[in-house]
This record gives structure tokens, sequence and C-alpha cells, in this order.
């Protein structure tokens, strides 16, 4: 099929794109809930492969840096070679390493195995986006991207459910296999339904050099964010910054780069909305984890009874999403994008109020609206940088959005951590220190709330896409 073929069938073809969405749809759900699951059942995974609490500490960073540092070579790649073939080759290998779990012996090959599942799911974040925003170009594109989001959220919400329940009935291990079945449907269903290919029709070629900087910098900066008190992080993360500098210039001079750093400059639409995009993560990411330990020790709550509070900002945004994205369709996402933001910070600025005695109605208020603010703002933003990119180009661009947001989280994970060391050093929570776990929360706000003002302003000003 040509290309204008290929658009024609699906516009024609509203089977075709909704079995290609829920395809997306389940590999970003199942995707999400391996991630937030495996860290429910770390207590046995420790027990049974006799593993240190440093050695475990890395289930979750293992996977993240796994997907961060293959994001822009598998959107490029993508791009180059068909994003459907891409995605076809992360969502098989992801099932595949998935049973590999029965082979494991110890931590170290656990661990291994949660870098390659991050490196399959790098090619599922950089194509699954730009898959949906190309089979919808012409039909329901903000409302199709908002469902793509709430699978995100759904899946991470129901992880620590469905992660305990599969260790309890079954073992840690079934949390590893069971996504299994359900990517096998989504194979099934993308090979059965999405039609034709997607890729450029320039000849060029990966840029390798970039790749390899690229991969470095991430590297060396997410080793220093780990530890920024201690000297040889505090050189990994100054060579961090140097390599991202060389990196830059090196995508500056290359012929065939990961990133045109001058297009991606003027095109103020895009870039404003991945800086929109990665400084609203870095605002939302440490919400969660602060209010959980604010909850916990301040007032006294079990981890059940402070999941179910804070899980009422993500049930908001996961209701708020394919809505929100339904009428960016129609209107300019700048409006609804910005929105959000502001309702962001309108619900960290009501929380900036905590106390030792704050009721637990005024946390429930501040967490609606953050949950509002996100909820507005995720899908109208994804609308915006999908329609802002051209043809040619979807999967970098969605490689972009899933890097923006890791990235957020990385750097405010750093931020958190930083001043937990300082406030709190290696003591143990506890009644002594309640007032400097109080300080630290209060200070992850303000920087949070400037984080989220800060994003008003770059998504109000991104310009017009409709």
């Amino acid at each position: 099929m040509t290309a204008s073929q290929l658009q024609d069938f699906y516009d024609t073809h509203a089977k075709a794109r909704w079995l290609a969405l829920l395809s997306v749809c389940l590999a970003i759900f199942v995707t999400s809930v391996s991630m937030s699951a495996a860290s429910i059942a770390i207590p046995s995974i420790a027990r049974d492969l006799d593993a240190s609490a440093r050695a475990v500490s890395w289930m979750p960073t293992s996977f993240l840096w796994g997907n961060i540092v293959l994001l822009l070579p598998a959107g490029r790649l993508a791009d180059l070679v068909g994003r459907k073939c891409m995605y076809i080759t992360g969502v098989a290998f992801f099932s595949l390493l998935s049973l590999f779990v029965f082979l494991v012996q110890d931590i170290a090959s656990l661990l291994t195995l949660r870098v390659f599942q991050g490196f399959s799911v790098a090619l599922i974040t950089a194509t699954s986006m730009s898959i949906v925003g190309a089979v919808f170009a012409n039909s329901n594109r903000g409302a199709a991207l908002g469902l793509t989001s709430s699978s995100v959220y759904l899946g991470l919400s129901c992880g620590p459910i469905i992660g305990g329940w599969l260790t309890q009935e079954f073992g840690w291990r079934a949390v590893f296999w069971m996504p299994t079945p359900v990517m096998l449907i989504a194979l099934l269903l993308i090979f059965s339904f999405v039609k034709g290919e997607w890729k450029t029709s320039q000849v060029e070629r990966l840029d390798k050099l970039g790749s390899i900087l690229f991969a470095a910098w991430v590297s060396a900066f997410f080793i220093g964010m780990s530890d920024v008190e201690d000297m040889a992080h505090l050189v990994s993360l100054a060579l961090g910054v140097l390599l991202l500098y060389v990196f830059i210039k090196q995508q500056g001079r290359s012929k065939s780069p990961l990133i045109r750093i001058s297009a991606l400059r003027a095109n103020r639409v895009f870039s404003r909305s991945i800086l929109s995009s990665f400084l609203m993560y870095s605002a939302n990411f440490p919400i969660v984890f602060l209010m959980s330990l604010y909850l916990q020790y301040i007032h006294e709550l079990s981890p059940f009874e402070a999941g179910q509070l804070v899980l009422i900002q993500t049930f908001i945004m996961m209701i708020l999403a394919p809505i929100s994205g339904r009428l960016s369709d129609r209107y300019e996402p700048r409006y609804l994008a910005t929105l959000g933001c502001f309702s962001f910070a309108l619900g960290l600025a009501l929380l900036l109020r905590l106390d030792m005695d704050t009721s637990l109605a005024y946390v429930f208020v501040g967490l609606i609206f953050l949950g509002i603010g996100f909820g507005l703002f995720s899908s109208p933003n994804n609308n915006a940088i999908i329609g802002s990119a051209s043809k040619d180009k979807l999967s970098i661009a969605s490689a972009l959005v899933g890097l923006s947001r890791n990235m957020g989280n990385l750097f405010s994970t750093g931020v958190v951590m930083m001043l937990m060391s300082i406030m709190l050093g290696s003591q143990s929570i506890g009644p002594d220190n309640l007032e400097q776990l109080l300080w630290v929360v209060r200070v992850v706000i303000v920087l949070t709330l400037i984080s989220a003002l800060s994003a008003c302003y770059y998504s109000f000003t991104r310009g017009r896409i409709h």
C-alpha cells in the first residue's frame, strides 16, 4: 500500500482502527502493571534469592535504565525500518523474556532480565503512540491518545494489587510470566488488523555514534542522581552533563541524527510541549511517594488506607484522560493542557499548607485538584506533540514523549533522595524526626509547584495546531 492508500484504509475501517488501539492499550497496560507489580514482589524475591536490600533496590532502577537508554535509538530506528515491525519486536521480545524468569536462580540474573525487559519496553514506547497517531490521524486522535494514557494510569494503579495477589497465590515469578498471555493477544491483534507499514521514504542510517553518546550521558547522569552526596556520584553527574553537551554538538553535525536539534527548536509547538511534559512529570512523580509517607507516619494510616486515599488522584486522571483527549480534537490542546497545569499547581498550593494536624478531608481535596490537573494535561499535550510532528518522524516524537516522562521522573526522584539524605540521613523515620519529614514534604511541594507553574507558561505559549 502507498501512504495515501494506507491512510484511506484506516479512515474507512473503524474496526481496524479500534482493534489496533486495543492492541496498543493491552501492551501498555501490561508493561505498566509489570513495572509497578515487581516492586510489591521485592520482599519475596529477596527471601527466595537470598539477595541483599541494596541489590533488590536496583529492581525498578535496572528496568528504568534499560528503557531510557534505548528510547531515542528505538524511535529513530522505527522511523527508518517500520513502526509496526519495531512494535511487534518489542511485544514479542517482552513476552519471551517474561518466560525466562523460570531460569533465574540469583539476583544478578534477575536484574539482567529486568534490563532487557526495559529494552523491549523502549521499543513499545517508541512506537505505540506513533501507531495510534497514524491510525487515528483523521479521526478521534485525541480520544485515542487519551485511552493510551488511561492504560498507563490503570496499569500503574492495578500493578500493586495484581502483583500482591500473584505473589501470594503463585509466587513472585508469576509477576514476570503473567504478561505473556495478554501480550500474545496484543500480537494477534496487530498481525490480524494492522495493515501496511509506516517508515520514512528517505534513505538514512541510524546514528550509531549518537546512540552511544546518548546511552553514555543518560547512564552517567542516572548513576550521579542516585546519590548526589557522594563525591564519586557527583563526578558521574558532572560527566553526564558534559556528555549531554557533547551529544547535542554531535547531533548538530551528524547527517542522520537521532534528533534534529535545529528542527526541534524551530517547531515551537513540539519543543514547548515536550518541555511541558518534562516539567509536569517532574512535578507529579514525587507526590504519590511523599504523600504516602506523610499519611502513614504523620496521620498513622495503614499502607492500605494511605494507598486508597492517594489512589483518588490516579483514578481521576484515568477517567479524564480520554475525555480531555477528545476535547483536544475540537479545541486547541494548549488551552486544555494549560488549564490542567493550573489545576495541578492549585492542588500543590493547597498541599503546601500541610502540617502535623491537617485533616484528611483537606488532603483529599488537594489530591482531587492534582488528579483533575494531570487528567486535563496529559492527553491534550500528547495530541499537540503528535499533531505537530511530521508523519515520517512520529516514532521519534513518541520516543521523546517517553523520554520526557522518564527523565522527569528520574530528575525529581534524585531531588527527593537528596533532600531525604540531608534531613534524615541514615535514620529510620519515626516519632523523633517527623518534623524533618514534614520539612522535606513542604520543600518538595514548593519545587514541584515552581515546576508546574513553569509548565503552565510553556504550555500556553506553545502555539496552535488547529
